[in-house]
């Protein structure tokens, strides 16, 4: 087990760099003084660089009295953009500038493209970064600096309704694939000047951005500075979705449970921040990660508090009994079954042999048969077109499971309890930790098939002990029932009414616990009935 723990636990050591830079993570092309040299020297580099590339355009444009390049990528830019405003502006009004200096082009920027995203860079390699990332180059001769304009394209999906975690009182919006506009997703909710987004670069292929954001004041600077480090220390070619910077910052890789939240709803993560926990958004997904987590916030949703703490709490409770339904029905159907028949009613006991009579093969092999039938049921459905997968799994479900039935391959108990399992799973808010739930059913499973009743209660301590090994960014992950606080008890099994949830988690490692004063429960008027 320490080899496996050793291999999976190796890391790249280098040396980090500075907070501030969001680039450092970034290759440096080789194109060092690149801006010191004239234009032709720096149209056969930037050609060198980016080949031949089909979408890479660089054109001869006189910006005043000098000469220039203009050079940016197609697919990248709104072509309408650059047309109307970057080259009618440069053309027009940089007559009557002599840009040749780079404090005369600060100038110039300042004055007459104050409008437009515009910068003034003399970093090489910024320069070959920022013509990846959708900007326009304006070089100019003699002038060692580069004037950069934003100009990308707009294109992408719209906001919608998330396809998971799903509520019916509630936001309806949810996060796209673009960083910037799931960063306003978050302004628009949290209208807090405290509220920090920090911008870093991943992937030394595919220069994936990502921001780090939390609300300085409330998240633990510990954590945060945590959180900063890892981050820095990821060196990988690609990173593609949130799942890839999820198992890298992640405290421990070996174990079925989440530690790290996701989770493509704008609220939650509003919510989430003013709990003083952090988010991670990466450029290119719509599941936003949120640290440090507890295994309580798997089982809470926002709807949670948009509705009356009655209904919310018995809701929530509802959830913890469907996960232990997902976890361990099975497994307990099998030990008494197999191990345990004596505890079986007997009307109930001989209604159950009737119906295993004709059944050929051993009950553990039948759960297992069953179990993994409904698990490629629920794959297909999900890879298959949207149209056709809700039909394969409701119709393949019933069709086999009538027909095994009928075969006499399967009991009819037997189908009552996968169905039951499955159903239970769904009623999980996070679709990562219900996957935790269907990976230790079947380790119950082989448990039950071999020591019974006393299998299954192994298995739990085991899982329990385990759980309580667990840290997210060094809060435990079973806080606050493991260690215990009695205070913190108020939004965990039970949510009571908002005005009595006075401070935040003692565990969660934050600056401020109080988040509302004392006394604000609701009461009736003073004096008189106002109807009166």
């Amino acid at each position: 087990m320490n080899i496996f723990r050793n291999w999976f636990n190796q890391k790249q050591k280098y040396q980090p760099t500075p907070a501030t830079t969001s680039s450092a993570l970034l290759p440096k092309p080789e194109v060092s003084d690149l801006l010191s040299k004239g234009l032709p020297e720096i149209e056969q580099e930037l050609r060198r660089i980016f080949g031949n590339t089909l979408d890479f355009y660089l054109d001869h444009l006189s910006v005043g009295k000098q000469p220039g390049l203009i050079v940016y990528l197609e697919s990248m830019v709104n072509p309408k953009l650059i047309s109307q405003e970057v080259v009618n502006k440069l053309t027009q009004a940089g007559q009557n500038y002599e840009l040749t200096s780079v404090d005369k082009l600060k100038q110039f920027r300042r004055e007459q493209l104050g409008g437009l995203m515009a910068k003034v860079i003399m970093d090489e390699s910024e320069m070959v970064r920022d013509l990846l990332l959708g900007y326009v180059l304006i070089i100019i001769a003699n002038v060692e600096a580069a004037l950069v304009i934003r100009a990308t394209t707009e294109e992408g999906r719209s906001i919608t309704e998330p396809s998971t975690q799903t509520t019916i009182r509630g936001p309806k919006e949810g996060f796209v694939e673009s960083l910037d506009t799931n960063i306003t997703l978050i302004r628009k909710i949290l209208h807090n000047p405290q509220l920090r987004f920090e911008r870093y670069i991943v992937g030394k292929d595919t220069q994936t951005a990502l921001a780090v954001c939390f609300i300085n004041g409330i998240a633990d600077g510990q954590v945060v500075e945590e959180v900063r480090r890892r981050i820095k220390d990821i060196q990988v070619s690609g990173v593609f979705d949130s799942g890839n910077i999820e198992e890298f910052i992640t405290d421990k890789t070996i174990t079925p449970f989440p530690t790290v939240y996701n989770t493509e709803r704008p609220d939650s993560v509003a919510a989430n921040l003013v709990e003083g926990k952090i988010a991670i958004i990466t450029d290119g997904t719509p599941f936003v990660l949120l640290v440090p987590v507890t295994l309580p916030d798997f089982f809470q949703t926002t709807e949670d508090y948009a509705q009356p703490f009655l209904m919310a709490s018995f809701i929530r409770v509802i959830r913890y009994v469907a996960f232990l339904i997902s976890l361990v029905l099975p497994s307990l159907y099998l030990a008494v079954i197999t191990y345990h028949i004596e505890l079986i009613p007997t009307a109930l006991l001989v209604n159950l042999m009737a119906q295993r009579e004709g059944v050929p093969m051993p009950a553990a092999v039948e759960v297992l048969a069953m179990e993994l039938t409904f698990e490629i049921l629920r794959e297909a459905g999900i890879r298959m077109p949207r149209a056709v997968g809700q039909t394969i799994s409701i119709v393949g479900a019933l069709v086999i499971g009538q027909a095994a039935v009928e075969a006499g391959i399967v009991s009819n108990t037997m189908v009552i309890v996968v169905a039951l399992t499955a159903i239970s799973n769904f009623v999980s808010p996070v679709y990562s930790f219900s996957v935790s739930s269907r990976l230790l059913r079947f380790v119950l499973i082989l448990f039950a098939s071999f020591l019974g009743l006393y299998g299954v209660l192994l298995g739990l301590v085991t899982m329990v002990a385990h759980l309580a090994s667990l840290r997210s960014f060094g809060v435990p992950y079973l806080s606050p029932v493991a260690p215990l606080s009695i205070g913190a008890q108020k939004d965990v099994f039970i949510r009571l009414p908002i005005f009595t949830l006075k401070t935040r988690s003692p565990f969660s490692k934050v600056k401020r616990l109080i988040k509302q004063r004392n006394s604000q429960s609701p009461s009736p008027p003073e004096g008189d009935d106002l109807l009166s």
